[in-house]
């Protein structure tokens, strides 16, 4: 789909804003949204460009630069924290050459941080793209991540 009739699929008020980035993002085969497709939306929505661009750039979900098919999310609020997470950022950053912000050259994998995933109970937790993993250990993690190799 063009980014044109993925936009139009929606219900041209603000308060699909959202909804469009999000679809946007989700189908680009780089996961991100580009400078053109915001200005379409800000065009459609009857919205300035800066007001589209400051959404983008509020919310650590979006993205406006290339990422890898799987977007890895650690959690590393004070729970996850106290529950090692930061070992498993170094794990996950170690396993797969690249640190938190980065794409492996394959363009498979995206390590971002998230200040939290709603899942204290059963820190530390990731998600890679929508799927949610918790009591990560670096074993579940290397098992976690041969599922998607």
């Amino acid at each position: 789909m063009t980014p044109e009739e993925i936009i139009s699929k929606h219900p041209r008020t603000n308060d699909n804003l959202l909804n469009i980035l999000h679809d946007l993002q989700n189908n680009h085969p780089e996961q991100y949204l580009t400078h053109e497709a915001m200005d379409k939306v800000a065009q459609y929505l009857n919205m300035t460009k800066s007001s589209v661009y400051g959404v983008v750039d509020y919310y650590s979900m979006l993205s406006t630069q290339p990422r890898g098919k799987y977007i890895i999310r650690l959690c590393i609020s004070p729970v996850c924290h106290i529950k090692k997470a930061s070992g498993m950022l170094a794990h996950l950053e170690q396993t797969l050459g690249i640190r938190a912000g980065e794409t492996t050259s394959d363009k498979l994998f995206t390590i971002e941080v998230a200040e939290c995933l709603g899942q204290c109970q059963e820190a530390p937790s990731m998600m890679i793209n929508e799927k949610v993993y918790n009591n990560l250990t670096e074993e579940r993690i290397k098992e976690i991540l041969a599922q998607y190799k």
